[in-house]
């Protein structure tokens, strides 16, 4: 539905959000939300070209929220990001349906519609504030360790 990118994304605001005295460099976020490092480090600013990020370089430095998690919608946060967009015309580009979306595509086009109009009525804020049997990120399990093969025995 959406792209890793956004998921990412959303991870990093909602985790930002949960803890908004607190800033965090990329390394550390990517640790909490199970994040490649690299990667959100691009994520990260991409949010902050977008404003809805601020960083600080140096020491205590990093990224938090610029404005209230109940100001920042998840369509804001997606469409910094990789942006859901509508279809204008054809996306196979057939002369012959002119401006016109065939059936097809206006039916998609109604879906997109309305998952822009879900994630834009969707505040940060409520996301946090909804109560859920599970926490909104949930913590990785614990790796198990390894089980050893048993021993060959050499026939001797």
């Amino acid at each position: 539905m959406i792209s890793q990118t956004a998921e990412y994304a959303l991870r990093a605001v909602v985790w930002l959000a949960s803890r908004p005295d607190e800033a965090f460099t990329a390394q550390a976020l990517a640790v909490h939300i199970h994040v490649p490092a690299g990667y959100l480090a691009k994520v990260m600013n991409a949010l902050v070209r977008a404003r809805l990020l601020v960083s600080q370089r140096g020491r205590n430095g990093g990224f938090r929220l610029r404005d209230e998690a109940s100001g920042i919608s998840v369509l804001d946060i997606v469409d910094a990001v990789d942006p859901i967009r509508r279809i204008q015309s054809c996306p196979l580009g057939l002369t012959t349906h002119g401006l016109r979306l065939c059936s097809l595509h206006r039916r998609l086009d109604q879906a997109v519609a309305m998952v822009r109009k879900a994630f834009g009525g969707t505040t940060v804020g409520a996301l946090l504030a909804e109560s859920s049997s599970s926490p909104i990120l949930c913590e990785r399990r614990a790796r198990r360790p390894a089980r050893r093969a048993p021993a060959r025995s050499t026939g001797r």
